[in-house]
Parts: C-alpha cells; structure tokens; sequence
C-alpha cells in the first residue's frame, strides 16, 4: 500500500517561512502558502507552481490540509495559531510561540481540547551536534554537568517590537531545559539599550538549576562577528560546539579536576573532534511533526516545553526591567 504523503501549509512566505517552504517540498509535503503581501505570493507562486497560494489564512484552513506551519511576526503567532488549533488542525509555531505565558496556556488548552497538536520551532533540538550532546551527557561521558553557556552573538537583523533576548535567546533557553530536563530556580539578566529605548541590544542571562547547575546567555546583535558557540562542562570532560567557525566541529576536551593531598589540580587530556551526522536540523524538525500529525505525545518541542520558555523570557525580562538596576 503507498501511503500518500501528507500536505503542509505554511503561514508566513518571509525569510525563515521560506526555508519551511523549500524544505517541505524537498520532503515531498509541501501542499499550500499563505502570505498578505501579494508580491511576496507571486515570487513563491513561480517557484512553486504545483503548490495552492492562499492570500488568507481562512481560505487556506477551508480548503483543508494536514497541518500547518506558522512563520510570521512574533506577535501574529497567538490568533493565527489559535484559529488553526480551533479549526481542528496540528500546527507548527515559530518561536516564540507567544509573547507571554497566558497566550501560551490557552494555546496548550485549545490543542489539548481540539485533539491536535501544537509544536513550536526550537529547531536545535533537532542539530546532530546536540543531539549528540545529549546523547554524552544520558551516558556519562561528561560525568556530572557543572556549568554551560552559549554565546550568540553578530551584527545581524535588529529589531523593533523585540529585545535581542526573547529575538534570539529561546533557542538556547530550549537547549538548556532539554540538556538539564529541570526548570531554573534562579533567573538573574542584565543589559543595556543603546539603540532604541527600552529595547535592549544585549543581555547577559544567568540562571541556577537545581543540584547546583549553572549557566549563561549571552546575545547580543551588537557584535563585530558572528559567534554562535555552546559548551558543556562536566566533572569528567567538557564540550564545545561552534556552530559559527569553518565545518561547525563539536570539540570534547578530556579535561577535569582531581583532588590531591586536599587540593584540586587540574587535569589534561585529550581533544578529540566528536562525528556528528549531516543532517539539516530543520529537515529534522520538520519530518518529526509530520510524523507525528496524529499522535498526541510530542516529546520534543510540544505546548509545556514551549510554555517553560516563555516563562523564563518574562522571568528574564523582570529582571533586566527591575528598578533596582
């Protein structure tokens, strides 16, 4: 029996909506686009010709597909989402999901009532490079996790109804809840606003997990060159990747502290570069919701983890607004 592959409708024909269209039709589900700006429809039309474009989301969600792909402005994503959850259709949300965490719970809810499933696109969690993290740190091989930090940095797109922390930190906010499946007992940001008041440039975050786990974020879109590095410290090894440098290597340093006659010495070891398979992360995501349009356990990227982001970007954001700063 051929199974007929299932169709995707993607909201949101911009430069992240665009690479959500080119990788579902190379998956072969690609089934209709939706976007207001009628020469941005006519571009994607002729790249596109077997594909339905849609200048409205209702006519889209008439005609009927398998799921969606939502990929517009940040603060579209909660009535576009809503619309097509309450429509009885999954849906795939960019992050953030929402703008805050009550938009967030309704959104959970409203799947939740409709029997659909809502994801959002905190597409590392797909990288073979963290997946593989993941796969060091489940068995050992970094020992007990002391400390990790990320570092985002570049002179990129700046942004005026966002701050450089909820812009680009809810990538790295996704990866540590899932590196340390805990939520943060502690939340301390700063930074500083040069360009637009109120909107900050770049923040330092920090955040305390419990069994004396620590971290940092560090953003910025501010920056002389691009630095996308993330790294891992264990009791037994530490790890780094760089996301941004030639061949992106993911690095495990066999580097560790030994206790001798009461004092701690550091020891060397070996720096090996750990293989990692080539798969785009985004291919990834996109065929594991596909794959699971009619399931209702995501284990990756599902409402409750999204909604643990949120959290910590409001959370995060008191902090760097408090009048005590």
């Amino acid at each position: 029996m051929i199974m007929k592959n299932k169709k995707i409708c993607v909201v949101g024909a911009g430069g992240w909506g665009q690479n959500h269209i080119r990788t579902l039709n190379e998956l072969g589900s690609l089934g209709g686009i939706v976007d207001v700006n009628q020469d941005s429809l006519k571009v994607i039309s002729d790249q596109y010709p077997h594909v339905i474009c849609f200048n409205s989301l209702d006519e889209a969600i008439s005609y009927g597909f398998d799921g969606f792909v939502v990929s517009t402005p940040s603060e579209t994503h909660f009535s576009i989402a809503q619309k097509i959850l309450n429509n009885n259709f999954s849906v795939l949300v960019e992050k953030p999901i929402t703008l805050n965490t009550t938009d967030a719970k309704i959104l959970i809810k409203d799947a939740l009532n409709n029997n659909v499933n809502i994801m959002v696109g905190h597409v590392l969690l797909f990288h073979p490079a963290f997946e593989k993290i993941k796969e060091m740190i489940e068995n050992g091989k970094l020992g007990d996790i002391q400390y990790m930090y990320s570092n985002r940095l570049n002179l990129g797109t700046i942004r005026a109804k966002e701050n450089v922390f909820w812009s680009l930190a809810p990538h790295d906010i996704a990866l540590f809840q899932w590196l340390t499946n805990s939520f943060p007992n502690r939340i301390n940001s700063n930074g500083i606003d040069f360009l637009q008041n109120g909107v900050h440039d770049t923040t330092i975050t920090t955040l305390e997990y419990p069994n004396r786990l620590m971290g940092h974020i560090y953003v910025s879109w501010l920056h002389p060159f691009k630095e996308h590095r993330f790294v891992v410290i264990g009791t037994k090894g530490m790890i780094r990747f760089e996301d941004s440098a030639e061949g992106k290597p993911l690095t495990f340093y066999d580097k560790s502290i030994e206790w001798e006659k009461g004092k701690p010495i550091p020891k060397h070891g070996n720096t090996k570069i750990i293989e990692y398979e080539s798969d785009l992360a985004l291919t990834r995501e996109l065929q594991y919701f596909i794959n699971n349009l009619n399931k209702n356990n995501l284990k990756k990227c599902n409402g409750e983890s999204a909604l643990d982001v949120i959290k910590i970007l409001e959370n995060a954001t008191l902090s760097l607004n408090s009048d005590e700063k």
